[in-house]
């Protein structure tokens, strides 16, 4: 017998699965970007900056939009949805410094990071979460790693690639490990 929560993940999880590989994708191209453009704040570099946490905001507003069962992982969605609509003004940081950038940077990264882990524990039930729940935590410590090397001298951005690769490698193992669901006649 399924439940009503089951029976809506099962809804969700083509359009979840589609989303995740596009993430995934995104941030390949992201983080390629981003180490061409080098350490260095660029015109580019600060474009991709603001691009990142604008795609998450997307990203988050179609899977909300996927999953509307209004429950806890929709809530906390729109509240990525906050946290990456204010990450999204990296550019204004970016202006005095590379160091004040990898400072807004990590915050977003632990606040939007405990954000995912809530949200993937509260989709359990739907399977393939787990890698949802590792990256939430792991970008939490990225954060509190780019606020501390912001403190260092002459802080670089390349560690922003490798946390969006890491990300993307994590929800393209999420769209892998999210269920099947087989067409019924």
């Amino acid at each position: 017998m399924a439940t009503t929560a089951s029976a809506g993940h099962v809804g969700a999880t083509p359009a979840l699965r589609r989303l995740y590989v596009f993430r995934f994708v995104f941030a390949a191209a992201w983080a390629a970007l981003l180490l061409v453009s080098g350490s260095e704040l660029t015109v580019g570099a600060k474009l991709l900056l603001i691009l990142y946490p604008a795609f998450d905001v997307a990203a988050a507003v179609v899977d909300s939009r996927s999953t509307r069962s209004g429950g806890a992982p929709v809530k906390g969605l729109y509240a990525n949805i906050a946290i990456s609509s204010l990450a999204a003004g990296i550019a204004i940081a970016g202006t005095s410094g590379v160091a004040d950038v990898l400072r807004v940077w990590g915050a977003w990264a632990i606040l939007s990071g405990l954000v995912q882990l809530l949200v993937g524990a509260a989709r359990r039930p739907m399977g393939g979460q787990w890698a949802m729940i590792a990256s939430g935590g792991i970008s939490v410590l990225a954060g509190a790693t780019f606020v501390r090397s912001a403190t260092q001298d002459n802080p670089s951005l390349t560690s922003l690639a490798g946390y969006a690769t890491l990300g993307g490698i994590f929800f393209l193992v999420s769209a892998f490990r999210l269920p099947r669901t087989e067409s019924r006649p």
